[in-house]
Parts: structure tokens; sequence; C-alpha cells
């Protein structure tokens, strides 16, 4: 009688079973080494840096970029200095007091006629001293002369009007620009930077206004 091999079936259950304890043995040792999260799957050890695989830009990056100043520090520096110079500034002196008055502003180079109600008449630039000689401080108009000679012989003026002397006992004062042998003295360009040797040099036309402004007595602020 012929003999016949029982037909042997996999254990398949059995096979799953060996396969999972396996996988999960592996996954405990790869967690324990730190190859694999021990943490879940959809987290990291807190000192892990891992960059994205596929750089994006956050939602709000956009946005950031268009609201960014469109210069640098570098192109407004350009504009500043491709911008035209500011024209001089003409306004009257905070501190200079009220009423009517002659104001002198020694750094600006500048003489302001102030009317009583503190409305500026005139003002325009002079030249006045070189030296240190007159200070700040209120004066008053004490001599008058429509025609004069400089000191030394060092030239003739017009209009002049005396407020204050100087360390030399000398007058000073504001007058036209002195002629010395047929010439001016200095241009008419030339005023609104100190020329003189102590008085305040006028253009024709505005020492010849201001003589007709302040009659002896008027205040002189210096500033």
């Amino acid at each position: 009688m012929a003999r016949h091999r029982a037909q042997v079936r996999p254990r398949y259950g059995r096979i799953a079973l060996v396969g999972g304890s396996l996988l999960i043995t592996l996954v405990a040792v790869l967690g324990g080494v730190g190859v694999l999260p021990v943490d879940g799957p959809d987290t990291l050890p807190a000192s892990a840096s891992v960059a994205p695989a596929t750089p994006s830009a956050p939602a709000s990056s956009s946005t950031s970029r268009t609201t960014a100043p469109a210069t640098s520090p570098t192109s407004s520096a350009g504009e500043a200095a491709d911008a035209a110079p500011s024209v001089a500034d003409t306004t009257l002196p905070a501190a200079s007091g009220t009423g009517r008055r002659v104001v002198f502003d020694r750094s600006r180079q500048r003489v302001w006629l102030v009317r009583a109600d503190g409305t500026v008449a005139s003002t325009y630039l002079v030249s006045g001293s070189v030296s240190d000689n007159l200070d700040a401080g209120r004066y008053a108009v004490f001599s008058r002369s429509q025609d004069a000679v400089g000191i030394d012989d060092s030239g003739t003026m017009r209009w002049f009007v005396r407020f204050t002397r100087g360390p030399s006992g000398a007058a000073i004062g504001f007058h036209t620009i002195p002629i010395d042998e047929g010439r001016r003295v200095q241009t008419i360009a030339e005023l609104g930077t100190p020329q003189s040797h102590g008085c305040i040099r006028q253009r024709d036309t505005d020492a010849k206004r201001l003589w007709d402004f302040a009659p002896l007595g008027t205040r002189v602020v210096v500033l």
C-alpha cells in the first residue's frame, strides 16, 4: 500500500507573531541608541535640530518683504548728499527781546529791523568783526554820522549808526562797506561772513534803511 506524505501547511499565525516580536525588539534597540524617536512618531528629542527637506517661507514672510523699507542707509545718505542746500534761515531769533529794535546775530551774520509790534521790517546779511570785540547784550544808539572816516584813514563810509565802543575805545556800529583808494574793501558777495575790524558792514541800500529806522536811543540787541 503506497504511503502518502501528509501536506504541511505554513503556520502564518506563528510567523506573524514572531515577526511582530522582532520588529518591536528592533524599534526598541534603535530608539535606545537615538536612531529613532522614542516619544512618538511626531516628536523629536529636545536637542535635535533638523532642517526641513524643502525650505518654505511662512505665510507671513511675503507680507514682511512687501512692507520692508525700500531704502537702505546707503541710499538714504546718497539722497541726502544730492539734496539741494537749504535756504538761509531768516527767522527772527526768539531770544531777541520785544519792542522796536535792531537785532544783530553774530553767528548768522544777519541783521533784523523789528517794529514795535514785533513784525520784521527788513532782514539782510552783513559782515561783522573778524575778532571777538563785540559782546552779546542790549545796547542803544548814541551817535550817528552820514559820513565818516575809519581809524588810521582805513577808508570812508556812510550812514554810520554807533551803539557801543570796543576795547580800544573806538566806536562800533553799522555803516556801509568802507571805500579805500576808490574801491570797496570787500565785495557784496562776501556779506554774510566776518570781514571787518569791529563794525557791522552793510550794502548801501541796507545801511540807508537802518539809518532811517534807528534814530538816537533805538535799542540794539546783539546775540
